[in-house]
């Protein structure tokens, strides 16, 4: 490989299985020279594979909440210890509604759902960011990335309160970027990823239909998960040093797309039945 990330060490969130986008980032991570710890919720650390990943990758493991202070600053003083410096890159691949679990229509909302879905979705990148920062933990240039989706900015009914939780991801990358950038020059920036067939994003309802219009829409098709890695690994890199503060849309050009010949044609058929 490029040799990329040589030297560089980090910290991967949510890689929950091989389905994963976190996953594929890891080992693409570890292709090109990285070092990291791997990291999840215990419960999600139980349900999922991170073991074996943590073996193919020759990297740590250390379990933590990403709604907890206190579990963040072990996180990231463990990963510190462990790897013997500050770190270079950190990814926040974490998301989840209970009201979309439960099938919660957004006009009928379980409050308590939805605060634990905001603060698991997107306070949580907060969290992250604020930890390091207090931590000093970042060297200069690097990058922190959150994965997003464009129902931060179009509605998709079914994608729900999620959609609330990702706008208000990407605000924070704004706002905390800003403060970091002036501050010891790190990046902040989140991807706004095509609808990938990923363990959380299967729980949306009618995600089969997602997956299927987005690739009709889209010139390029849609970005699978092993695109999002490398897009990914790109943003960790001395590459893309002048790039903090943005929502980049990795999305195979769905987001500028208003209709596309394969969508026309598809409405014109089951209209000539």
């Amino acid at each position: 490989m490029n040799n990329l990330l040589k030297g560089k060490k980090g910290i991967i969130f949510g890689a929950l299985d091989e389905n994963s986008i976190a996953w594929k980032v890891a080992q693409r991570a570890h292709e090109q020279g990285a070092t990291f710890v791997l990291t999840n919720a215990p419960i999600a650390m139980r349900m999922g594979a991170i073991s074996q990943l943590a073996e193919q990758t020759g990297s740590h493991i250390i379990p933590a909440d990403a709604t907890s202070e206190a579990d963040l600053q072990a996180l990231f003083e463990g990963a510190m210890e462990k790897m013997g410096g500050k770190l270079d890159f950190v990814l926040h691949s974490i998301g989840m509604s209970v009201n979309v679990r439960k099938g919660r229509h957004y006009t009928d909302l379980n409050y308590d759902w939805l605060t634990k879905g905001w603060d698991v979705s997107a306070v949580s990148f907060h969290k992250v960011l604020q930890t390091s920062w207090k931590l000093e933990a970042m060297n200069e240039w690097a990058s922190i990335l959150g994965l997003s989706y464009i129902a931060a900015q179009r509605t998709f009914p079914d994608y729900s309160d999620m959609a609330d939780n990702k706008a208000y991801l990407e605000s924070v990358a704004r706002s905390f970027g800003y403060h970091y950038g002036v501050k010891n020059k790190v990046r902040v920036n989140t991807i706004s990823q095509s609808p990938t067939r990923t363990t959380a994003g299967s729980g949306v309802k009618g995600f089969d239909g997602f997956i299927d219009y987005a690739e009709k829409m889209s010139p390029l098709g849609n970005a699978t998960a092993e695109d999002c890695a490398d897009y990914c690994i790109s943003l960790f890199s001395d590459l893309t040093r002048k790039v903090t503060m943005q929502n980049l849309y990795h999305d195979g050009g769905f987001s500028n797309i208003g209709i596309s010949d394969a969508v026309m044609q598809r409405f014109q058929e089951e209209g000539s039945k």
